[in-house]
């Protein structure tokens, strides 16, 4: 009895292992055509090869993205929106959220109920408003402009979580540090924050998205070529004609690497904020 119940529990490990790795295959493979399409040599899109690494295989892609586009000007473009956009996002989320979690005051439900309402609608729709905004302040084509629209967009999610963590964690710690002589910006600073870490993470993940691969907000407020981000380099080697894959596939690659490292190097926080996060609202 003992051998059979072994038997089993092998043979559905092995099953969940196969499920596992199969569809582990299935998010890989999109990831190794691009990087496949970014080696072959010229501008080849399809191929009725299956080797690993195409024939005749060459880094001449990633060579000319360097060395013949602007490529490390939109990379410089985009960090210093992204940046920009992500120490908004957790600053304000963390100060608005903890104010809707520690006081009470006229509005607090209408507040919350507001910015709830606002995830229920795609982001284009506010483009069109944000635009004409824009235009009035006198902010097309400027970075502030699109910081404005991207930490708009991202911060009513922000704030829910950083809400919803804040809920976690005891008063009685804030008290305790009243009581030793700690102001209650210096209590939150010092006690309230710091337990915070994995919201603070899962908020700056957030805002890092939302501007780093954007390409819509962009296209419509960045007019002027120098202030292009990636997405809409990587867009200009489209043509009416010809699209230049190899570019595509090998500027794709370099892209994801910023957005992998960061989810790798921050996962330990990742369940953490998320799940604790998600306990009140």
């Amino acid at each position: 009895m003992a051998t059979q119940t072994k038997r089993m529990r092998f043979f559905q490990l092995a099953a969940t292992h196969l499920v596992l790795a199969f569809f582990a295959l299935v998010a890989i493979f999109p990831i190794w055509q691009v990087f496949n399409i970014s080696l072959r040599p010229g501008d080849q899109l399809l191929s009725t090869s299956l080797e690993l690494v195409p024939r005749n295989a060459t880094f001449e892609n990633y060579i000319r993205l360097f060395t013949e586009r602007d490529f490390l000007v939109w990379l410089r473009n985009s960090a210093a929106v992204t940046v920009s956009v992500t120490i908004t996002g957790v600053i304000f989320a963390s100060l608005t959220g903890y104010g809707f979690s520690r006081f009470r005051f006229v509005g607090k439900k209408a507040g919350l109920l507001s910015l709830l309402t606002t995830q229920m609608f795609p982001g284009t729709m506010l483009l069109l408003p944000m635009y004409i905004m824009l235009i009035n302040l006198g902010l097309i084509d400027s970075y502030l402009g699109i910081v404005i629209v991207y930490s708009a967009t991202a911060l009513p999610f922000c704030i829910w979580t950083m809400k919803g963590y804040y809920d976690t964690i005891p008063t009685s710690l804030e008290e305790a540090a009243r009581i030793d002589g700690c102001s209650h910006f210096t209590a939150f600073m010092k006690v309230i924050l710091p337990l915070a870490a994995p919201a603070l993470v899962i908020t700056a993940l957030f805002s890092f998205m939302s501007a780093w691969s954007e390409y819509i907000v962009a296209a419509q407020i960045l007019q002027d070529t120098d202030l292009w981000t990636l997405p809409i380099g990587l867009k200009s080697f489209e043509a009416s004609m010809s699209t230049e894959w190899g570019l595509y596939g090998a500027a794709s690659i370099v892209v994801m690497i910023p957005v992998v490292g960061l989810f790798l190097g921050l996962s330990r926080w990742l369940v953490s904020g998320l799940t604790l996060g998600s306990v009140k609202g």
